[in-house]
């Protein structure tokens, strides 16, 4: 008989479940390894970034400064091109499905926002309809916008042969960037660019308080090229096959007398390009800084910037949404930060009617950005983005009479009003700063 002492047998069951511990313990901080690194890979910055004020003894409309802006960005600017603005989903919609039905030999698409829908419906059948046509349609969209992944317009574009691609669909170490550009190339000659979503949110005129209020830009000339290699850019990320020759790239002729170039910014290049172009335009400033921008939440080299602006005599104007915004924190934390800016005496003017959604700058009435942009660290250091800029008087007086046709329907915020806010917005504002590298 074989008598087994309690303290031998609590001996025993414990080197038993030693190993197990262990294994436990082994797993738990491997798992906390992991975790750690999405939190830094998706939430802290690691990359440097511009830190020092910005300084010109040029101005914007001087050869110097398009000289740096074609060397600094990248992309040259180039002559002979022609760009249309439109205004609302009533313009932009057509124009978009028009040049997507007129397509006879390839269609680049890049979206961000794309919800299910009438319009949504509209633009998958006219894509569906040039692929059975024979037209090599290519579809790229980011996970993060899009609330119909498995829908049946996603499903008919696979079934009759459109190239569909997810943008950062189930990257985990990378799930906090995104592409928010919008991109459709037609041929490689005429582009479209700017804020718009493939959405019923966007549909109309912005006459409704539902509705969005937002600009998109027709492109066409040598520039299309820069546009149709910014979706290149992220394509090859996701698809990894190179899409060239004529098809993509045909040979632009001059078809106008705008100057204007594309350029593309994101986390993987360091993600300065918006931002450094933000700081350079601004310092170039010599007499007129207009704004419209959906979720302005500068960071403090940029409102040191615009301070040092209005503190040379230039006359600095901006438009950002009021109350009627889908992200009501992302606007108390932006407002918390008008203070310094309101003292320079700037001015901030609320939209009104609608939802904004327009993403300018015109600057001394002669250059302007445009594109997908919003002045918060989201657009300048996460998010993969595209911007047309174009040095041309013509367009820039355009988006001045568009930026004084919106403070008609605005409300401004004085200095006094801005310092008699609530203490209820004063505490989100200053709590929610705190998420502000995320917005």
């Amino acid at each position: 008989m074989n008598i087994r002492s309690p303290l031998r047998q609590k001996k025993e069951t414990d080197a038993e479940e030693k190993p197990h511990i262990g294994l436990l313990l082994a797993g738990t901080a491997l798992a906390s390894g992991v975790v750690g690194i999405l939190i830094a890979r998706n939430f802290f910055e690691t990359d440097k970034k511009i830190q020092h004020s910005i300084h010109t003894h040029y101005a914007a409309g001087d050869p110097p400064f398009c000289r740096t802006m074609s060397h600094l960005l990248g992309p040259p600017l180039l002559e002979g091109n022609t760009v249309e603005t439109l205004e609302n989903g009533r313009q932009i919609f057509p124009a978009m499905l028009a040049a997507i039905a007129s397509a006879q030999r390839s269609i680049t698409f890049e979206n961000f926002v794309l919800t299910e829908g009438y319009v949504w419906h509209e633009f998958a059948h006219a894509l569906a309809e040039r692929a059975q046509a024979g037209v090599k349609v290519h579809f790229l969209q980011d996970a993060m916008g899009c609330d119909c992944l498995d829908g049946a317009e996603m499903d008919l574009l696979k079934r009759v042969g459109v190239e569909v691609e997810i943008f950062r669909y189930l990257k985990f170490t990378r799930f906090n960037q995104r592409t928010h550009r919008k991109i459709l190339v037609i041929d490689g000659r005429v582009g479209f660019i700017g804020g718009v979503g493939i959405s019923d949110d966007w549909d109309g005129d912005a006459d409704l308080p539902c509705r969005w209020r937002d600009t998109h830009y027709r492109l066409e000339g040598p520039t299309v090229s820069q546009l149709q290699q910014a979706f290149m850019d992220n394509w090859l990320e996701t698809r990894a096959v190179v899409l060239h020759g004529d098809d993509y790239f045909p040979h632009l002729s001059s078809v106008g007398d705008t100057t204007c170039q594309v350029f593309k910014s994101s986390s993987s290049d360091g993600g300065e390009n918006s931002r450094l172009m933000v700081l350079m335009s601004i310092a170039s400033a010599r007499k007129t800084i207009r704004i419209g921008n959906a979720y302005f939440i500068p960071d403090h080299l940029t409102i040191q910037t615009l301070v040092e602006a209005c503190q040379r005599g230039v006359t600095v104007e901006i438009t950002v949404p009021g109350p009627l915004i889908d992200e009501p924190l992302a606007r108390l934390v932006g407002r918390a930060l008008w203070g310094p800016l309101l003292k320079a005496g700037a001015r901030i003017y609320e939209y009104g009617p609608a939802l904004y959604h327009c993403k300018y700058m015109v600057v001394d009435s002669c250059w302007t950005s445009v594109g997908s942009t919003n002045l918060d660290n989201r657009s300048l250091r996460l998010n993969a983005e595209a911007n047309l800029n174009v040095h041309d008087t013509r367009f820039a007086t355009y988006h001045e009479e568009l930026f004084a046709k919106d403070r008609v329907v605005s409300k401004e915020i004085t200095l006094e009003a801005w310092k008699r806010r609530p203490m209820r917005e004063k505490a989100l504002g200053l709590i929610g700063s705190v998420l502000r590298t995320q917005m």
